[in-house]
């Protein structure tokens, strides 16, 4: 507002714009103090983070933690809620996987808070007796059924914090519908990547926060999305930059962790046998010719060519995936085993993401053929049962971790492990990563060694250039980097037709 006033010459505000301006002056000025009964040791970064939180719930704003994963956005989230947990309840929303999490940290970390996990049971019984010093954890997977949601958006929370809040990118999800109903006096989302993908995303989740800071999602299309992601228009994005930074902070590890070890990331590649090469140049050209006769709009397109490109890439990692009668073996399977050999033999633990299950399971028969010791977790894996193995790997109980991308990309602590393995390459690196630090993370004493194993003259090649040549399009918006916006259908076509 200072930079149009000077515009302008002369700004006269409202009541209500000088009381917003007076409530932020006087928020600038608060001295905040750990809770007493935090029962954690801050780092200075943490204490920060804190001291951030806290500033703007005296202000009356949202605020969205982006700190790189590993970094402590629980232990700071906890320490802003203990804070304010005498003037009314507090609302936790996460992932199922993490809810547990949540639990242990606030048992660890703020035992004075009174925990209750809404499950089954007389549900509105519950969250109307909540009062002061009590916090409700929710799964989204429950946030989204219409009868919790809509009991959930009743009360006016004191605290609401969404975890891992890039589950509610998409505004046309009942998660994020449900999400945008709940009332809280202070909001705080924390993620390690707050766009996934596109700009869009970062709307929705400042929708949550702050809504109507960014506009309507036309105006936001139209002012910022748009000219940067088609045009990479720099004065836009320093706009948006000026827009957002008040209310997002976010840091990532080599800026405040001296004391963490070393991380390597190594690409290896996979070289296709004679027979897995002429299988998947057959599987590639037969799915160019019935791509090239599909009619219908650009979404439909799209649709297919992602379907088609996801069969190319089960390919890469296994045959067996795509025609399981064939019976060829596996190359990418074969240089797996190999380097897991000289890890085992030289004592290292190891983390092996895959994002397809089937996949791992092919994994899962090779380990126990060969007499390995191996945990296992996906989707599927309950909750409980997910902890039970999480503890078992961290104490020793298997020297392999398989793990689905999408269940296990977040909220685990595996630095037991010194070595992570991804067998096959996702679109945005910035989502392995968030798996790769299950492992680089506060606690790990030794450096950690990142393997890709990418198939040569194939379409994950193609996608490995995508992570070369568009810088992830969060750190364009937040730090200044170069643009990417999201692919459309021609371009992934373009995909197709280059990876041989």
């Amino acid at each position: 507002m200072d930079e149009i006033a000077e515009e302008v010459g002369e700004f006269q505000g409202d009541s209500a714009w000088r009381a917003q301006l007076e409530r932020l002056r006087r928020a600038e000025q608060v001295q905040p103090k750990l809770p007493s009964t935090l029962q954690a040791e801050l780092r200075d970064y943490q204490r920060a983070g804190f001291e951030w939180l806290f500033r703007l719930s005296a202000w009356g704003v949202g605020a969205c933690l982006a700190d790189d994963m590993g970094l402590g956005k629980t232990l700071q989230a906890l320490a802003v809620i203990l804070s304010r947990a005498g003037e009314g309840p507090t609302l936790v929303v996460a992932p199922t996987s993490v809810c547990m999490n949540w639990q242990s940290e606030i048992q660890r970390f703020a035992p004075t808070l009174n925990v209750q996990i809404l499950g089954g049971g007389d549900r509105q019984a519950l969250i109307e007796g909540l009062r002061p010093m009590d916090l409700l954890i929710c799964s989204y997977a429950l946030l989204q059924q219409e009868s919790a949601g809509k009991l959930l958006a009743v009360p006016t929370w004191q605290t609401i914090v969404l975890d891992e809040a890039q589950l509610i990118k998409n505004p046309a999800t009942k998660r994020s519908q449900q999400a945008m109903a709940l009332q809280g006096r202070f909001k705080i989302i924390t993620t390690g990547t707050p766009v996934e993908n596109h700009l869009g995303e970062l709307w929705n989740l400042f929708r949550f926060i702050n809504p109507g800071l960014l506009g309507s999602l036309e105006s936001f299309n139209r002012r910022f999305a748009g000219p940067i992601e088609r045009n990479q228009d720099r004065e836009a994005r320093q706009r948006l930059k000026r827009m957002i930074q008040p209310f997002i902070l976010r840091r990532i590890k080599t800026q405040v962790l001296d004391e963490l070890p070393p991380r390597t990331d190594i690409e290896l590649q996979v070289e296709l046998s004679e027979q897995e090469a002429v299988f998947y140049e057959a599987l590639r050209r037969k799915l160019l010719n019935e791509l090239n006769e599909t009619q219908g709009p650009e979404e439909n397109k799209r649709f297919k060519v992602l379907a088609a490109i996801t069969k190319l890439r089960r390919a890469c990692c296994n045959v067996q995936l795509v025609v399981p009668d064939l019976g060829l073996s596996s190359s990418k399977l074969a240089l797996f085993g190999e380097v897991l050999d000289e890890l085992l033999d030289n004592r290292h633990k190891t983390l092996v993401f895959s994002q397809f299950v089937d996949h791992l399971s092919l994994i899962r028969s090779y380990l126990d053929e060969k007499g390995i010791a191996y945990q296992y977790l996906d989707g599927q894996t309950p909750a409980a049962e997910r902890k039970k193995r999480v503890d078992a790997f961290q104490a020793g109980q298997g020297d392999v971790f398989l793990i689905s991308l999408k269940a296990g990309g977040v909220g685990l602590n595996l630095t037991a492990a010194d070595y992570v393995i991804h067998m096959d390459p996702w679109w945005n690196p910035a989502v392995e990563d968030q798996a790769s630090d299950r492992a680089h993370r506060i606690g790990q004493q030794r450096p950690v060694t990142v393997y890709r194993l990418v198939t040569k003259n194939t379409i994950e090649e193609q996608i490995v250039s995508l992570h070369r040549h568009k810088r992830d399009l969060a750190d364009s918006v937040l730090e200044g980097g170069e643009i990417s916006g999201k692919i459309n259908a021609q371009e992934l076509l373009n995909l197709i037709q280059k990876s041989s």
